[in-house]
């Protein structure tokens, strides 16, 4: 806590994930904090009304993989103030080039392509919601696909309540 009542400074999940939250340098998009046990808060997400939190898969987003449609994500403010939200839905996609952040991806369920735009858009707008980001490693390639966990918020009033 630092008292400011507008920033992230923590996320928890009972038993798996309790990480504090780095906000990103300003006009650097891209930026992921390369320290362990730190998630960065994605700034492009918050310019279209939502939360999104990014991890490298192997440092704290490797615990991003372990969440479960159901399970409850904790946010801690700089005030103390916290906000609930419920796991809705995981989505896999495989990079078709994955050092670059301009790919086309396709969705591993229903192997539909979508371009960088497109998919942030489906992840990152919409109503009010948080979403957590990771790469895929497959065959020793930690960037081949991403992760996002798509979770709802719980309403205030039970929140406050956790």
């Amino acid at each position: 806590q630092d008292g400011d009542p507008n920033a992230l400074r923590g996320i928890y999940v009972e038993g798996r994930i309790a990480f504090p939250i780095f906000q990103q340098p300003y006009g650097n998009p891209g930026y992921v904090t390369s320290e362990d046990s730190v998630v960065t808060q994605f700034s492009m997400a918050s310019e279209v009304g939502n939360l999104g939190l990014l991890a490298h898969n192997h440092l704290a987003g490797a615990t991003f993989s372990q969440l479960q449609p159901g399970d409850t994500i904790i946010l801690v403010y700089g005030d103390g103030r916290t906000q609930g939200f419920v796991v809705e839905n995981l989505l896999q996609y495989k990079a078709t080039d994955p050092l670059s952040p301009y790919s086309y991806f396709k969705d591993l369920a229903t192997e539909e392509t979508l371009s960088a735009l497109d998919l942030f858009n489906k992840v990152y707008r919409g109503d009010y919601h948080l979403t957590l980001q990771t790469c895929i490693e497959n065959e020793g390639n930690l960037s081949w696909g991403r992760l996002f966990i798509i979770a709802r918020p719980i309403s205030n009033k039970n929140a406050n309540n956790l």
